[in-house]
């Protein structure tokens, strides 16, 4: 199958788990996922250092779970946003989302080839959403197209381990064995989940991300994982 073929079925999966994909997430994380989402936020506007931001842009936005962390952290720090958009490839998706966040506007597009126009955006967020990008250096090209000089990338991610001690064992079991039993639960989609840990173990390490950014003019300022090194906070500047 090619890869264009492989992504078309991604997105079908992530159709299929869309009326139950929010309540998997919460539960899967035990909410853990909250306090990661808040830090990426208050870390990136804290290094933007601008009180009135023109655009954020949320690619793979999914249900629209890191659109509305934007729009809360931002009131909560008073920080103007003019505009918030979510783009994603997964009609029903974006059919959640558009019920849940009326406010804001919503693009159907690959994370490869987003329609808007260049250097438009202060900030492009991906949560939990790159690994799932097949054409992923195409995908880094296009934010370092539309994010203007001096904004930043936002990344929230699984990353794979590049050790092998007891906490990665830990998290290898979680990953390959309760998540996958859980998800399929609450989903009655096994596949969608069990596709996940092997999503994570096809994907890179964080130092390996940092260094595909840093080909396209993204510069890393803050990378840290969280919570037994599950979750990746890497956020980097456009030079």
């Amino acid at each position: 199958m090619d890869i264009d073929n492989k992504q078309v079925k991604i997105v079908q999966m992530f159709d299929d788990i869309a009326s139950t994909y929010d309540r998997a997430n919460r539960v899967l994380s035990m909410g853990i996922d909250v306090s990661w989402r808040k830090k990426a936020c208050d870390i990136a506007f804290d290094k933007l250092g601008q009180k009135e931001i023109k655009m954020i842009v949320d690619v793979a936005c999914g249900t629209g779970d890191m659109i509305s962390f934007w729009q809360k952290r931002s009131c909560k720090k008073g920080i103007d946003i003019k505009r918030i958009l979510g783009v994603d490839p997964s009609s029903q998706m974006l059919n959640i989302a558009k019920k849940k966040f009326k406010g804001f506007d919503f693009i159907k597009a690959g994370a490869d080839d987003i329609p808007l126009p260049n250097e438009c955006a202060d900030i492009v967020s991906i949560s939990y959403g790159i690994r799932n990008v097949l054409k992923r250096k195409e995908a880094f090209k296009e934010f370092a197209r539309i994010v203007k000089k001096g904004g930043f990338v936002v990344i929230l991610e699984f990353t794979k381990e590049s050790k092998n001690g007891f906490l990665q064992k830990i998290k290898r079991f979680y990953l390959n064995k309760i998540l996958p039993f859980v998800g399929g639960c609450i989903s009655k989609n096994y596949e969608a989940y069990k596709y996940l840990p092997s999503s994570i173990d096809g994907f890179l390490t964080s130092s390996m991300l940092q260094e595909e950014l840093l080909d396209v003019g993204f510069e890393t300022c803050y990378a840290k994982s969280f919570s037994m090194n599950i979750s990746t906070l890497v956020i980097a500047k456009k030079c």
